[in-house]
């Protein structure tokens, strides 16, 4: 009796033990996601890209795992994002934005446009009394005569400075808004379905601020997800890409997209306006270009 108890206990503890290697193996674990909180005022443009991050892990739990996703509870400015993300102990650990060769070679990127490349199409917001004055741009070189408005760090700046075009960048993504009214510059760069979800939400705080009904400024700007360049990263990075390739594959991401987007797309008539094409000189030799399932046009809407 006590050689077969002993053996129990044996059976027991190796049955135990072999359920928390389980638990513990690479790729398994629960993996917890804290993305940054970016205002603590009306802020709707991150609800899209943390929709595709939830159902990208969620399509890849059967080979990953369970997950936990959440917001932070502290505002953070973009530069209080890259300050977080540097560190191993900071409150979040993945964030979403478009993308830069300095981000790229800080942390890891996962290179896919989160949002099919939307965001280097660009309305204009501007002053409601200036619609005149902007229909008579044509060009590039009509465009070096007004100044674009921008925030401090934006992946945008290098691209209207390489076109000559005068920049003023803002500190703050809300003060831009009042910048514009008080004549700080004469143009907001927005993407497409930033501008009106934008104009829609602000117009009453901002009744001078209209959309620019005749341009569509281009270039290339993917939106990645970054995490931290460490184990914990290198695993989360091939979850999400994983997972992402999958919605890409079955045709969810694009579902998604048109759920988050497609009326504010279809709002701004896009394939009706005069593009005035940029360059980005900051583009990496591995974004996927040559990939065309992975931007949007909108000369067809998909």
């Amino acid at each position: 009796m006590m050689r077969n108890r002993g053996y129990g206990l044996r059976g027991a503890w190796q049955a135990l033990l072999l359920a928390s290697c389980l638990v513990a193996a690479p790729g398994r674990a629960a993996n917890q996601l804290t993305y940054p909180l970016t205002s603590d005022g009306i802020d709707s443009r991150y609800d899209y890209d943390w929709a595709v991050l939830r159902t990208a892990l969620e399509k890849t739990t059967p080979q990953y795992g369970v997950f936990e996703q959440h917001q932070s509870t502290v505002a953070m400015s973009p530069p209080r994002v890259v300050q977080e993300m540097s560190s191993p102990s900071g409150r979040i650990n993945i964030f979403v934005r478009a993308t830069t060769p300095e981000l790229e070679r800080q942390f890891l990127p996962v290179r896919l446009p989160v949002d099919r490349g939307l965001l280097g199409y660009r309305l204009l917001l501007i002053r409601g009394a200036d619609q005149q004055r902007f229909a008579r741009i044509k060009n590039v070189a009509d465009l070096r005569h007004l100044r674009a408005g921008l925030g401090q760090g934006w992946a945008d700046i290098p691209i209207f400075q390489r076109a000559g075009v005068p920049v003023v960048e803002g500190s703050s993504y809300d003060g831009l808004f009042a910048m514009l009214e008080a004549e700080r510059f004469d143009f907001y760069s927005r993407s497409a379905d930033e501008a009106m979800r934008e104009f829609q939400e602000r117009h009453d705080a901002h009744p001078q601020m209209a959309v620019e009904q005749t341009l569509l400024l281009h270039y290339p700007l993917p939106r990645y997800f970054f995490v931290r360049r460490d184990a914990e990263g290198k695993l989360l990075a091939k979850r999400i890409e994983t997972g992402m390739e999958m919605m890409i594959k079955d045709g969810s991401l694009n579902t998604l997209f048109q759920r988050y987007k497609g009326d504010l797309i279809k709002n701004t008539a896009m394939h009706k306006r005069r593009v005035i094409n940029l360059a980005n000189p900051k583009l990496t030799p591995q974004t996927p270009l040559a990939r065309g399932e992975l931007w949007f046009n909108p000369l067809t809407g998909k």
